[in-house]
């Protein structure tokens, strides 16, 4: 495997991944007062677009990047939205 598919494949960890530690504290807080509703909106639709594409292509790390992208950022929506 090449240097192209392990920083893809990296890249598409780290990105996903950093969506975890704020999905955590906006469990355990219910806190989003400081969250944009318009932003993560635009994020969420933008990220379920991605997800899509990546269906569309075959593309194996781009969908599982956004599949857990998604869940994430949507588990936040939802706290932004309930509040």
């Amino acid at each position: 495997m090449d240097t192209t598919f392990w920083l893809g494949n990296l890249a598409a960890i780290l990105t996903s991944l950093s969506f975890l530690p704020q999905a955590i504290q906006v469990i355990k807080t219910k806190d989003t007062k400081s969250i944009s509703l318009p932003m993560y909106l635009m994020f969420v639709i933008g990220i379920a677009l991605w997800l899509v594409y990546g269906l569309l292509k075959n593309d194996l790390p781009l969908i599982l990047a956004n599949i857990i992208t998604l869940i994430f950022s949507s588990i936040i929506l939802f706290y932004k939205i309930k509040e």
